[in-house]
């Protein structure tokens, strides 16, 4: 696996933690940087650590399933980014309270609920020998960048991106699906 496509997978799998970002830093009255670094640090460790987990369950299971492991990472990487554009087109409530205080407990719940999909691609890592190592913590930055700014950008524009972001990751993952069973064929 190489570093773009490295670099787009990290970059689609923290689209759902950026556009949860946008949101709690739309709930901000005052845009305070501590939260924004609680919040990009909760987000990128968790992106970083489920594949860890995917990865290392992958391995474990590895001889059995390497004779369709192209169309495993495919189909986990269709259904991860089918389900984010999905959602993007659901009716979702809009809660409009804002508060300056940060819930722990929620940012938990929030990057364990946005990393999910991360474990599913550790699994992918595993059967596609990717080095773990690099990939998470590429991850991890990735994720904890685009969460930082997300929470400023939705501190400052609103929620208007959310969804975009959302859909773009999808199509990304879909399409990095695509690309790694088409040349586990010969494809491509």
């Amino acid at each position: 696996m190489g570093l773009l496509e490295l670099f787009l997978i990290a970059v689609g799998l923290s689209m759902d933690a950026f556009a949860a970002s946008l949101s709690k830093g739309l709930d901000m009255r005052k845009l305070n940087n501590k939260h924004a670094a609680v919040i990009a640090l909760f987000f990128g460790g968790f992106q970083a650590l489920m594949p860890l987990i995917g990865w290392f369950l992958g391995k474990q299971f590895e001889q059995y399933i390497t004779p369709i492991d192209h169309w495993i990472a495919f189909v986990l990487l269709a259904f991860i980014g089918g389900n984010m554009i999905v959602n993007v087109f659901k009716d979702e409530e809009d809660n409009a309270k804002h508060s300056d205080n940060l819930n722990i407990k929620e940012i938990f719940v929030l990057a364990i609920a946005t990393s999910i999909d991360a474990l599913t691609v550790g699994i992918t890592f595993a059967f596609l020998q990717a080095a773990i190592v690099p990939a998470v913590s590429f991850i991890g930055i990735i994720t904890f960048s685009l969460s930082f700014i997300g929470v400023q950008v939705g501190h400052r524009f609103g929620s208007k991106f959310g969804s975009k972001a959302e859909l773009a990751g999808g199509i990304v993952l879909i399409l990095i699906g695509l690309k790694i069973l088409l040349e586990h064929l010969g494809i491509f």
